[in-house]
């Protein structure tokens, strides 16, 4: 089966909850799978543009982690650690067997609790863009995010100016009518507040996941854009430090370097897979 040259969004159920997910099918990578986990305030679609490239790597298996994207919400799953364990039921879910791992953004502290809660699950991960230094050291409206001592406010701006305001930050690159469409509408309502849980958690739970980092096995590529506006340098020279088996690319772009330079960040991420087959 050729693979798909667009992302295809589809619906599983897993642990109860619906999952959006797309799959590449068969590409002929070397037998590999790969497991996405999509960025926030985005969905699974963040990964459009380097979809073709990395398809021909390995079987990609794009998920919008519960909460984000497309995907149901679960108040217990708000926080990375949660988020980890989870994520390791949905490769057991999806039938992935040792998959490379991809979590960029949110998914850098999630995929990092789940590579040091099961050392044998995962061949290799990619992270990235994501707040990982203790004290907690984030910018701009994140930092806010966090930081803010009370969600209501946040309730009464419209999510759309929210999710606009950080595409707007993405340099060269503007996303389709559909593809922003498809981001208002996974984060409407109450959706992108609520959502603010999970990176709120980060003061309580970066500080469990640094002390995890020097016993992960697993090898980790570190990929972060070196004018990153909300997640400074120094959280992925954190990780960089700490992680016994872990390379640190800095790629001459802002916070969502997948898009901003997807041909580098899908060539980076291939030649990865393929050093750790």
């Amino acid at each position: 089966m050729n693979a798909p040259v667009s992302v295809r969004p589809e619906f599983t159920t897993v642990d109860g909850l619906s999952v959006r997910f797309a799959r590449s099918g068969d590409t002929g990578g070397a037998g590999q799978d790969a497991l996405l986990l999509s960025p926030w305030p985005e969905s699974l679609y963040a990964f459009e543009q380097v979809w073709p490239r990395l398809s021909r790597s390995a079987r990609l298996t794009a998920v919008d982690p519960p909460g984000f994207g497309g995907s149901e919400a679960r108040d217990e799953l708000r926080s990375p650690r949660a988020m980890g364990e989870f994520v390791v039921r949905l490769a057991d879910a999806f039938g992935l067997e040792r998959p490379h791992l991809v979590g960029p953004d949110i998914g850098t502290a999630s995929t990092l609790f789940a590579a040091a809660a099961r050392p044998d699950r995962f061949r290799s991960v990619v992270v990235g863009s994501g707040a990982a230094v203790v004290p907690l050291q984030l910018t701009g409206p994140l930092r806010e995010w966090v930081e803010a001592p009370d969600l209501e406010p946040y309730r009464r701006i419209d999510p759309r100016r929210i999710v606009d305001a950080a595409l707007s930050t993405i340099h060269g690159f503007t996303p389709s009518d559909g593809i922003r469409d498809d981001y208002h509408a996974s984060y409407a309502g109450d959706r992108f507040v609520e959502s603010m849980r999970y990176a709120r958690a980060y003061p309580a739970e970066l500080p469990v996941l640094a002390d995890l980092l020097p016993g992960i096995r697993t090898p980790v590529r570190i990929i972060a854009g070196v004018r990153d506006a909300v997640v400074p340098s120094v959280n992925a020279e954190f990780l960089h430090d700490r992680l016994p088996d872990s390379r640190l690319d800095f790629v001459a772009a802002g916070h969502f370097c997948w898009e901003e330079r997807p041909e580098l960040y899908a060539e980076l991420v291939s030649a990865w897979w393929d050093e750790e087959k």
